[in-house]
């Protein structure tokens, strides 16, 4: 039986089902609602009233009752933290409901997902009754952790099991990007396809390809690796403190490192999946590998699972200077203090860059040193174990390198870990040691190969069965690193990078600390500007940092402030106002791609572009009123623009328009210092322009923005004329000040916070000057500067420049 005539492409899917709304059903409902698709939630008919139920005299019978479950579910995704939907109002695509009265509503789904809980006897019951109301042809897939595919789908039809699948989605669904797709022998090939598809292009994930074995890839070498420090911390007799420390970023992993993650996790959680393994095996010794550690089940027989039951190996407590974090002792299971780890060894990691470095350090700077001997036994037993797994697992290495990376957040993967730390010289130690070496590892090496991974050009190949395979890059990707490393560079600085990517379109990088804005970034805008110029079809600002940009070189104004060398920072902004300027009038075509965090400054950058590519995530501010500033790098002079052009569209492009409903937004959203939480909701905070957009894979915005590039260069681009911005002038200016005395005589502001709004607002509204009034952008940037350097030279603004460098959190004074 063929897919659908609709599900022929990922495009063809616009209405989806998922069954079971607890956390994880519920978090993949609402990520198909991000992507679009309109959503019908089932769970099961509750079989208890609740007391609040009762006291309104609802009974069982009761449509309110039956849909309870998912009807609570989807109230929870708009108040959810961290946020399930990229907009709260998309809790309107998502239909809630029961299993019992509308089961019928799967035959209208283009896509069925059973998110019900992990036990296999209630999965094949539920999916005995999605067969028997789903129209043939339908894709139906299992998000499961771990069970088997196969024994899922015993007894169901031979056409149902073509179309089924796994798709194991990680928590939190729309934040995390692995997805693991696991066909079973009678799954299509045509479905794996359309699976990958929808994942990638419409939900904007990473797709790993997974045998039905037991916890797939990432757990299961995931759930390895916690065994197996959890077993040397005990053995090199480490604390909690020491074993986390040396386990998280010292290895290129999150900082929540191991025994914390496993208290995220929840104690219960891993012996299950421990469980889940032993018991699927017929492997004595995979059976003795994932035997239940004694130290978790002593602490989840007393209750301690972790942060779900306030206790796990940490535990948060209520002491006289607030709360306090305890560590627990392994030796006699009490809790005490939280005690600080520090070592040559932890040192020399910490001051290495990048995660091979830190590891290599790790490793190496005293070999004899406990905590390297510990790493050292650690790393090595995962990286032989995922080594062993290749084959049985995942047909390809770079399967599993990108499931550690997208699952676990692991800056590499174990084989990528391993050419950092030199293959032939860690296997030589291993063989010292005793260690039975993987006969492909061995063969791979005998042929000469010194590493699992070689470039070939901008490309990578990766040893697969006695010769090397090319890796398929990720659908629709550039990779900015492989292009340096190619030789596209074509200029750089300390803090920035002009690179080719390609069709005469050049990316301009930035790469200083936190890709803060400062003079070398500048500096390098204003020669990308002549370069692109000259030479280039157009320019995109984009870079694959942690984040787009923090903002301005805040340290830098801070010690120019309290110096009083007060034309320092005024050549500061003035070389900010002109450098963002520079991209605004350039003769060529410029696209911005921002990601993640983009505040500030990094929205300055952002606004002279012609067009805007918000990544998914993307969280979007002109949040200088959080340091005591207001935005001087034109964000005041195009937040006035933006009322302007809205005020006009709004009245059918005729002169006037009402300019101060469309002023006062950008007003609350800056004065507020206001960010998006998602690039869909930059849009609901006035800073989206008609020509910007989302795209919902972030690993495509450069490829997207290059797109964009060309389609500009190609339409014969119009450099953007410099004109003139009608204002609200003294009139727009008084309403603004009242609502900022409103919000102080209500004590929703300080007296500090009043007169930075008040700068702000005089800025926006273009000063004192005649309501309508036209004026030119250097007006307005004059306006910012002035305003600017006054603040500068507050005191309590300096207070808060300080705190924000010292906490990474704002103070209001």
């Amino acid at each position: 039986m063929a897919i659908q005539s609709s599900q022929k492409n990922a495009g063809g899917i616009r209405k989806a089902a998922v069954i079971g709304s607890g956390v994880m059903g519920a978090g993949i409902a609402a990520h198909l609602a991000n992507a679009g698709m309109r959503v019908v939630l089932l769970d099961v008919v509750p079989q208890k009233l609740t007391a609040e139920e009762e006291r309104q005299g609802l009974t069982l019978a009761d449509a309110k009752v039956r849909n309870r479950l998912a009807a609570a579910a989807v109230a929870r995704m708009s108040k959810a933290s961290p946020a399930q939907l990229y907009d709260p109002s998309w809790t309107s695509r998502i239909t809630p409901g029961n299993l019992d009265d509308h089961l019928a509503a799967l035959s209208e789904a283009d896509w069925i997902v059973e998110a019900v809980v992990e036990r296999l006897d209630i999965k094949r019951e539920v999916l005995a009754k999605i067969e028997t109301a789903r129209s043939p042809g339908t894709i139906v897939s299992t998000n499961t952790s771990g069970l088997s595919a196969a024994s899922m789908v015993e007894g169901r039809s031979e056409e149902f099991r073509q179309h089924f699948g796994v798709t194991h989605f990680f928590n939190p669904p729309r934040y995390m990007k692995l997805v693991e797709i696991v066909g079973t022998k009678d799954t299509s090939p045509e479905v794996v396809r359309l699976l990958t598809e929808i994942c990638e292009k419409r939900l904007g994930k990473g797709v790993v390809l997974a045998k039905d074995t037991p916890n797939f890839i990432a757990n299961r070498i995931g759930t390895y690796g916690m065994l197996i420090t959890l077993e040397d911390t005990l053995a090199y007799g480490l604390t909690v403190e020491e074993a986390d420390a040396l386990t998280g970023p010292a290895m290129g992993r999150p900082k929540t490192a191991t025994l914390r993650m496993l208290d995220l996790v929840g104690l219960d959680t891993l012996l299950h999946v421990v469980d889940n393994v032993r018991e699927r095996s017929s492997d004595p010794a995979e059976q003795a590998i994932f035997a239940r550690p004694p130290l978790l089940e002593q602490l989840a027989a007393s209750g301690r699972l972790g942060e779900k039951t306030g206790a796990g190996f940490y535990r948060k407590v209520k002491g006289k200077g607030g709360s306090e974090i305890e560590t627990l002792r392994l030796d006699t299971l009490e809790y005490g203090p939280k005690r600080p780890v520090s070592s040559p060894v932890i040192d020399a990691s910490k001051a290495a860059k990048g995660a091979a470095g830190k590891v290599n350090a790790l490793l190496r700077t005293d070999p004899r040193d406990r905590y390297a001997k510990f790493a050292w036994s650690t790393i090595k037993k995962t990286l032989l174990y995922a080594a062993a797994q290749v084959g049985v697992i995942a047909d390809s290495i770079s399967d599993i390198d990108r499931a550690m990376r997208w699952g676990f957040n692991w800056e590499l993967g174990p084989f990528e870990l391993w050419d950092a730390i030199g293959l032939r010289d860690s296997v030589q130690r291993m063989q010292k040691e005793g260690d039975a070496i993987p006969e492909w590892v061995s063969g791979l090496l005998a042929a000469g190969n010194e590493s699992f991974y070689k470039s070939q050009g901008n490309e990578r190949v990766y040893a697969a069965s006695g010769a090397y395979k090319l890796e398929e890059a990720e659908a629709d990707s550039i990779s900015i690193a492989a292009l340096k490393a190619s030789g596209k560079t074509v200029f750089s600085t300390p803090g920035a990078s002009l690179i080719d990517i390609g069709d005469d379109v050049a990316l301009l990088e930035f790469h200083s600390q936190n890709n803060a804005i400062g003079g070398d970034i500048l500096s390098a805008i204003t020669q990308s500007a002549k370069e692109v110029s000259q030479n280039w079809r157009g320019l995109v600002l984009a870079n694959e940092g942690r984040n787009f940009c923090v903002g301005a070189n805040l340290m830098l104004l801070l010690m120019e402030a309290q110096s009083g060398e007060w034309d320092e920072v005024e050549d500061i902004i003035r070389f900010f106002q002109s450098s963002m300027l520079q991209l605004k009038r350039l003769d060529r075509p410029v696209v911005a791609a921002p990601h993640r965090m983009t505040l500030g400054g990094g929205v300055e950058a952002c606004l002279p572009a012609d067009q805007i590519i918000y990544s998914p995530e993307t969280y979007f501010g002109l949040v200088e009123t959080g340091v005591g500033l207001i935005p001087a790098g034109g964000g005041c002079k195009e937040a006035a623009a933006m009322a302007a052009e809205r005020a006009s569209a709004a009245s059918s492009g005729k002169p006037g328009g009402d300019l101060q409903p469309h002023l006062n937004l950008l007003f609350e959203t800056i004065a507020l210092a206001k960010a998006s939480s998602s690039g869909f909701e930059v849009s609901r905070l006035g800073l989206m322009r008609p020509q910007d957009r989302v795209i919902m894979r972030q690993e495509a915005r450069f490829a997207e923005a290059k797109r964009a590039v060309l389609e500009l260069d190609r339409a014969g681009y119009p450099p953007q004329a410099e004109g003139r911005i009608r204002v609200a002038g003294r009139e727009g200016k008084a309403v603004l000040k009242v609502a900022v005395q409103a919000m102080q005589l209500g004590g929703h502001i300080s007296e500090h916070d009043a007169l930075i709004a008040g700068k702000l607002g005089a800025v926006l509204a273009g000063g004192d000057i005649q309501a309508g009034a036209e004026v030119s952008e250097q007006y307005l940037l004059d306006l910012e500067c002035e305003a600017f350097l006054s603040l500068c030279g507050e005191r309590k603004t300096q207070e808060r420049m300080s705190h924000m460098l010292a906490t990474g959190k704002p103070l209001r004074n």
